[in-house]
């Protein structure tokens, strides 16, 4: 989502020196089957944040803002089955946020990385798979936490990868590496830092920090499987290109995923909240 957790300390190069982002350098909107891949991914990780979210007392009454909407899932749930009074759905492309028949999802389209964005104030701030992907994630977790009204919630979350590394030696695990290489290579992605997020959200004076991280299992019918053969596949040619892995092995470690024999665990995500004085 090390060598598997931080290339740099392989003496990998310096992450994405052609600006490259996601969403333009990989994942582009227009990409076939890009809204399908999201949806894999919120098949994998829905769950706990909606229950975490719950946890937080999210409800009636509440304005919430979701940075990095992807295809709206949580956006939705938090407006019909949370029954919040206004979720803004902000992405720098919000086309496959799907509408909501109750009318309290609205959409911004919005570089969360612009300092003059300033969306309004919310009692819920949720970001997630967004901060790993941009070099600039201090400054933006900090306005994020400047969005939230007093007493209310930030809620982020992003991959962590607690098991690549100690994987047993295969094509499967060689890609996942070649994987977060070619990222940081290519669009800036690092998921070095995101262990600290809440001694992070602490520093910026939130109170009752917690953290928690989710690894799912890796099976061949798992919404996570899919979720990898998807990105992979859409990102051969980047894979493919780099120094990273010998000609065939993306195709064995895509066999690896579909073979019936498969039991791991993926990659996971860390979700950390704190809440403004």
């Amino acid at each position: 989502m090390d060598g598997a957790s931080d290339p740099r300390a392989a003496g990998e190069p310096d992450p994405a020196p052609d600006g490259g982002r996601y969403g333009t350098g990989l994942f582009t909107p227009d990409a076939t089957g890009e809204d399908e891949r999201i949806d894999y991914g919120a098949l994998a990780y829905d769950a706990v944040t909606r229950a975490r979210l719950a946890a937080l007392g999210a409800g009636p009454g509440w304005r919430c803002l979701d940075v990095g909407a992807g295809t709206g899932t949580i956006s939705r749930w938090l407006a019909d089955e949370a029954g919040v009074d206004e979720v803004l759905a902000l992405d720098r492309d919000p086309r496959f946020v799907r509408a909501d028949p109750g009318g309290r999802v609205r959409t911004m389209t919005a570089d969360i990385t612009d300092a003059t964005l300033a969306p309004g104030r919310f009692d819920l701030v949720h970001c997630r798979f967004v901060l790993m992907h941009l070099p600039e994630h201090a400054q933006v977790l900090q306005r994020l936490a400047e969005w939230v009204v007093p007493g209310g919630w930030l809620v982020v979350g992003d991959a962590i990868d607690l098991t690549t590394a100690q994987s047993p030696s295969s094509a499967y695990q060689r890609v996942m590496t070649a994987m977060w290489l070619a990222l940081r290579e290519r669009i800036g992605t690092d998921i070095s830092w995101v262990p600290r997020y809440p001694q992070l959200l602490h520093d910026l004076g939130l109170l009752h920090v917690g953290a928690e991280i989710v690894v799912p299992p890796l099976t061949v019918d798992a919404p996570i499987t899919a979720f990898w053969k998807h990105t992979w596949s859409g990102m051969r040619d980047a894979l493919e290109a780099g120094p990273f892995l010998r000609p065939g092995e993306l195709d064995d470690a895509l066999a690896e995923l579909a073979s019936p024999s498969l039991a791991a665990l993926s990659p996971g995500m860390i979700t950390s909240w704190g809440r403004r004085s």
